[in-house]
């Protein structure tokens, strides 16, 4: 017997944006993602204080201050991936980290065609790396590709 809950699927990848309206429009363009739903805009000077004084988007999102809107996209069949624009604070930083930053991520997709997943990504804005062809161990044979989607996220494409 245990305490730990079951942990089922993969629910959501979450981005944040500089520009909602263009982010929906390259992930429903370039992967035919579909719009679920939208909330906001949420305001943590307009939702209640928490009985501990901070502001809701501090207690919830650890952002004191915050303005955000949200969309939720179905991206593939098994993964939805939310994408957050904020407002405010002003002081956020408009620049992902690294992957070897601290808090550094990229989100991976199978495709059926490498070398044709690079050529339609690059003509979708993305800046498409080379293709790395796994010869030994236990990848053997299978290829991948790193991208930047237009908002600077990376992304791998593997197959």
């Amino acid at each position: 017997m245990t305490d730990a809950p079951a942990f089922l699927a993969a629910d959501h990848v979450s981005f944040t944006v500089p520009d909602l309206e263009a982010a929906i429009a390259f992930y429903t363009d370039a992967f035919g993602a579909r719009e679920l739903f939208r909330m906001g805009p949420l305001a943590a000077g307009e939702i209640p204080a928490m009985p501990d004084g901070r502001d809701w988007m501090e207690a919830h999102v650890g952002v004191a201050g915050a303005t955000l809107t949200l969309a939720m996209l179905e991206l593939v069949g098994n993964l939805n991936l939310q994408l957050v624009q904020y407002d405010a604070p002003a002081d956020r930083n408009p620049v992902p980290p690294r992957n070897c930053d601290a808090g550094g991520h990229h989100l991976a997709l199978r495709v059926d065609d490498v070398e044709k997943a690079a050529a339609y990504l690059a003509a979708r804005g993305c800046t498409v790396q080379n293709i790395i062809e796994i010869s030994d161990g236990p990848l053997a044979g299978k290829k991948n590709l790193y991208v930047r989607d237009p908002f600077g996220h990376s992304l791998e494409i593997v197959d």
